[in-house]
């Protein structure tokens, strides 16, 4: 490989929520007993050094001492319009049609504020993205649950009948798609979203599709923009992304849209401009710019294999000596969600005494619960594979014993 994913990187007190909230703060009340240290699988961010070109442009525009106000250069649209040309085959894409967001979230609220008016019913999958039901919470939407359904192959497949009935029955005009889903990590396959953008034209529903993760598809699957499905869904959709998962850039900041509809890409835009916080770091700019390069491509490709053996790994593992224990393989994202329902009835043992034995051994895992997995719990595996090996070791010596 030409890139580095093998070396552990001691993060602490470097500004790693992932880190320095459990060593300092404890972690699901519990914390960690002497002599085991922290292995970081909870929130989303990687523990692998980013793209080299990435520090060094940031370092490069540091090294001026000025940073005054600036308008966005040519090159980072045309580094958003040549990354979604070579990894997403989307040839019709145009500086006009890319908007800046602060966040993935920032911009489904400015999404929603357009489409809808507070107190509306929101469509979405569940298990659902944690994000989405806080922040449809706190701005006032009613979150209408949409559950995936597993397959005999233990596949998450999309449920169109209760799609069909529930925008019926509540009366939605607007959806929103993660894609690829997290936590379940399905990438979702063409004839899926053809027939989903079928029932959304059908009742002249609005998406709003997270596409945060649509770098991080598996060997063998591929990412199909929501907007790509046919015309209508190219009018009907705000799709939301960021380099941030796919070059570890969240302490950056900086996401952007990609509307196609003229009027809907102008009002989000007056959405998101008008509290004058939605606004661009420089170095966010030159950060995004370096990772969607040739260079950039190449780390990607890499990574995705490092994730691949990781998430082969800890699924066998599971299969193979946690009983009772269920997860479907991710196709993309490099998150697992796993049930832990049988586990915790055979051992009369609760999620949450599962959840802190791990935290007490150092596996920093997250409760699935808030993602709507009632006995489930989420895990981060976007790390050297000397420590995916070292947390099942544990989770396997201590934890499920």
């Amino acid at each position: 490989m030409h890139y580095d994913f093998t070396s552990i990187i001691d993060r602490a007190n470097m500004d790693a929520l992932a880190i320095d909230r459990p060593l300092n703060e404890g972690y699901l009340g519990t914390k960690i007993k002497e002599g085991f240290s922290i292995i970081p699988m909870w929130v989303a961010d990687m523990n692998f050094a980013t793209l080299p070109d990435i520090c060094e442009a940031i370092v490069k525009r540091a090294k001026h001492p000025t940073f005054g106000y600036f308008e966005y250069r040519q090159a980072y649209y045309d580094a958003i319009i040549n990354w979604h040309k070579s990894r997403f085959n989307v040839n019709d894409l145009k500086k006009e049609y890319i908007g800046y967001e602060n966040g993935v979230l920032g911009g489904v609220i400015s999404a929603l504020r357009v489409l809808c008016s507070p107190g509306d019913n929101i469509l979405v999958q569940s298990p659902t993205y944690i994000g989405f039901s806080k922040s449809c919470r706190d701005n006032g939407y009613n979150l209408i649950e949409n559950p995936l359904i597993k397959d005999d192959g233990g596949i998450w497949r999309l449920d169109y009948q209760d799609i069909e009935e529930k925008l019926v029955k509540y009366n939605i005009h607007t959806a929103i798609l993660c894609s690829p889903h997290n936590p379940c990590g399905r990438v979702w396959e063409k004839q899926e979203l053809e027939h989903l953008m079928d029932i959304y034209k059908k009742y002249n529903v609005y998406v709003i599709s997270d596409e945060i993760w649509a770098d991080l598809t598996m060997p063998g699957k591929v990412h199909i923009p929501t907007h790509t499905i046919s015309e209508d869904a190219k009018m009907r959709t705000i799709s939301l992304y960021a380099p941030s998962k796919t070059f570890n850039l969240a302490g950056l900041i900086g996401s952007y849209h990609i509307i196609y509809n003229d009027y809907l890409h102008t009002r989000i835009l007056k959405e998101s401009q008008r509290t004058h916080y939605n606004s661009m770091n420089v170095l966010s700019m030159h950060a995004l710019i370096a990772a969607y390069s040739k260079n950039g491509e190449i780390w990607v490709d890499e990574l995705k294999e490092v994730l691949k053996a990781n998430i082969d790994y800890a699924c066998k593992f599971i299969n193979d000596n946690f009983e009772g224990v269920t997860v479907s393989k991710p196709e993309g994202t490099y998150m697992l969600f796993i049930d832990c329902t049988k586990y915790c009835q055979d051992h009369h043992i609760s999620i949450d005494e599962l959840q802190k034995l791990g935290v007490e051994y150092g596996v920093i895992w997250q409760d699935g619960r808030p993602f709507h997995g009632p006995c489930h719990i989420r895990m981060n595996l976007a790390l050297p594979h000397a420590l995916v090996i070292e947390a099942f070791d544990r989770l396997n010596r201590y934890v499920f014993k």
